[in-house]
Protein backbone atom coordinates (compact mmCIF):
# COMPACT_ATOMS: atom_id res chain seq x y z
CA UNK A 1 0.00 0.00 0.00
CA UNK A 2 1.10 3.51 -0.86
CA UNK A 3 1.27 6.19 1.89
CA UNK A 4 -2.20 7.35 0.38
CA UNK A 5 -3.89 4.39 0.65
CA UNK A 6 -2.62 4.06 4.51
CA UNK A 7 -3.62 7.80 5.26
CA UNK A 8 -7.49 6.57 4.75
CA UNK A 9 -7.56 3.97 7.10
CA UNK A 10 -8.41 5.69 10.86
CA UNK A 11 -5.75 3.98 13.05
CA UNK A 12 -6.49 5.33 16.76
CA UNK A 13 -4.00 4.32 19.66
CA UNK A 14 -6.66 3.01 22.16
CA UNK A 15 -5.09 1.66 24.84
CA UNK A 16 -1.87 1.55 26.40
CA UNK A 17 -0.43 -0.82 29.08
CA UNK A 18 0.78 -0.15 32.03
CA UNK A 19 3.53 -2.08 34.02
CA UNK A 20 2.71 -2.02 38.27
CA UNK A 21 3.96 -4.34 40.72
CA UNK A 22 0.56 -4.14 43.17
CA UNK A 23 -2.41 -4.15 41.04
CA UNK A 24 -4.91 -2.85 43.83
CA UNK A 25 -2.65 0.19 44.65
CA UNK A 26 -2.51 0.92 40.70
CA UNK A 27 -6.61 0.75 40.69
CA UNK A 28 -6.51 2.67 44.21
CA UNK A 29 -4.35 5.57 42.47
CA UNK A 30 -6.01 5.67 39.15
CA UNK A 31 -9.65 6.01 41.04
CA UNK A 32 -8.05 8.88 43.04
CA UNK A 33 -7.36 10.26 39.92
CA UNK A 34 -11.04 10.03 39.00
CA UNK A 35 -10.52 8.15 35.77
CA UNK A 36 -13.17 5.50 34.60
CA UNK A 37 -13.12 2.03 35.86
CA UNK A 38 -13.84 0.17 32.83
CA UNK A 39 -13.31 -3.30 34.18
CA UNK A 40 -11.51 -5.33 36.16
CA UNK A 41 -11.75 -8.95 35.57
CA UNK A 42 -9.80 -11.95 36.53
CA UNK A 43 -10.70 -14.76 33.51
CA UNK A 44 -8.33 -17.40 34.85
CA UNK A 45 -6.16 -18.09 37.72
CA UNK A 46 -2.90 -15.40 37.40
CA UNK A 47 -4.27 -13.10 34.64
CA UNK A 48 -6.39 -10.00 35.41
CA UNK A 49 -6.94 -6.87 33.28
CA UNK A 50 -7.85 -3.49 35.21
CA UNK A 51 -8.77 -0.71 32.84
CA UNK A 52 -9.13 2.61 33.34
CA UNK A 53 -9.75 5.62 31.06
CA UNK A 54 -9.15 9.34 31.90
CA UNK A 55 -12.23 11.66 31.66
CA UNK A 56 -13.04 12.85 28.20
CA UNK A 57 -10.58 10.62 26.34
CA UNK A 58 -11.28 8.35 23.61
CA UNK A 59 -7.89 5.75 24.98
CA UNK A 60 -7.32 3.59 28.16
CA UNK A 61 -4.49 2.03 29.93
CA UNK A 62 -4.83 -1.58 31.24
CA UNK A 63 -2.75 -3.07 34.02
CA UNK A 64 -2.98 -6.36 35.85
CA UNK A 65 -1.60 -9.61 36.81
CA UNK A 66 -0.22 -12.12 33.99
CA UNK A 67 0.39 -9.23 30.88
CA UNK A 68 3.22 -8.82 29.22
CA UNK A 69 4.83 -5.59 29.86
CA UNK A 70 8.13 -3.77 30.62
CA UNK A 71 9.41 -2.79 33.98
CA UNK A 72 7.29 -0.74 36.40
CA UNK A 73 8.71 3.25 36.34
CA UNK A 74 9.23 2.16 32.72
CA UNK A 75 6.80 4.04 30.75
CA UNK A 76 6.17 7.91 30.00
CA UNK A 77 2.84 8.96 28.70
CA UNK A 78 1.17 12.13 28.23
CA UNK A 79 -2.18 13.51 29.05
CA UNK A 80 -3.29 16.22 27.25
CA UNK A 81 -4.99 19.37 29.34
CA UNK A 82 -7.14 22.45 27.52
CA UNK A 83 -5.86 24.17 30.67
CA UNK A 84 -2.32 23.59 32.49
CA UNK A 85 -3.40 25.74 35.33
CA UNK A 86 -6.68 23.99 35.91
CA UNK A 87 -5.56 20.63 35.33
CA UNK A 88 -2.71 21.40 38.05
CA UNK A 89 -5.27 22.67 40.53
CA UNK A 90 -7.78 19.73 40.23
CA UNK A 91 -4.73 16.96 40.54
CA UNK A 92 -3.68 19.09 43.62
CA UNK A 93 -7.45 19.02 44.94
CA UNK A 94 -7.03 14.89 44.22
CA UNK A 95 -4.24 14.68 46.29
CA UNK A 96 -2.07 13.83 43.91
CA UNK A 97 1.74 14.75 44.33
CA UNK A 98 2.32 16.73 41.26
CA UNK A 99 4.76 19.19 39.83
CA UNK A 100 4.73 22.63 39.66
CA UNK A 101 3.84 24.12 36.08
CA UNK A 102 6.22 24.46 33.64
CA UNK A 103 7.32 25.85 29.94
CA UNK A 104 9.75 24.92 27.39
CA UNK A 105 10.71 21.70 26.54
CA UNK A 106 10.02 18.66 28.91
CA UNK A 107 13.54 17.39 28.98
CA UNK A 108 15.86 17.82 30.02
CA UNK A 109 14.84 19.12 33.26
CA UNK A 110 17.31 22.05 33.50
CA UNK A 111 15.27 23.16 29.90
CA UNK A 112 12.52 24.12 32.23
CA UNK A 113 11.63 27.82 32.76
CA UNK A 114 9.03 28.03 35.91
CA UNK A 115 4.48 28.62 35.32
CA UNK A 116 2.80 28.30 32.58
CA UNK A 117 4.03 29.38 28.66
CA UNK A 118 3.91 33.60 28.75
CA UNK A 119 1.52 33.35 25.43
CA UNK A 120 -0.37 29.97 26.55
CA UNK A 121 1.10 28.79 23.41
CA UNK A 122 -0.45 25.51 22.23
CA UNK A 123 2.15 22.16 23.38
CA UNK A 124 4.09 24.67 25.30
CA UNK A 125 3.09 24.06 29.02
CA UNK A 126 3.52 21.08 31.19
CA UNK A 127 2.99 19.61 34.35
CA UNK A 128 4.02 15.90 35.66
CA UNK A 129 3.24 13.46 38.01
CA UNK A 130 4.19 9.26 39.04
CA UNK A 131 1.92 6.88 39.73
CA UNK A 132 3.10 4.89 42.74
CA UNK A 133 5.51 2.32 40.70
CA UNK A 134 7.16 5.93 39.23
CA UNK A 135 5.76 5.80 35.68
CA UNK A 136 5.18 8.87 34.28
CA UNK A 137 2.20 10.87 33.77
CA UNK A 138 3.59 14.44 31.58
CA UNK A 139 0.41 16.55 31.37
CA UNK A 140 0.62 18.88 28.58
CA UNK A 141 -1.22 22.32 27.56
CA UNK A 142 -2.92 22.17 23.98
CA UNK A 143 -5.85 24.93 23.08
CA UNK A 144 -5.06 24.05 19.28
CA UNK A 145 -4.44 21.30 17.43
CA UNK A 146 -1.68 21.03 15.19
CA UNK A 147 -3.51 19.76 11.50
CA UNK A 148 -4.42 16.17 11.02
CA UNK A 149 -5.42 16.26 14.99
CA UNK A 150 -8.48 15.70 16.00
Amino acid sequence: MSPAELSSVAIRLENHIVPVTDVDRAKGFYQQLGWRLDGDVAPMDGLRFVQFTPPGSPASITFGLGLPTGSPGGIQATLVASDIEAAHDEFLKLGIDVSDVWHGPPFPVEARQPGPDPERTSYGSFCSFNDPDGNLWLVQEVTTRLPGRE
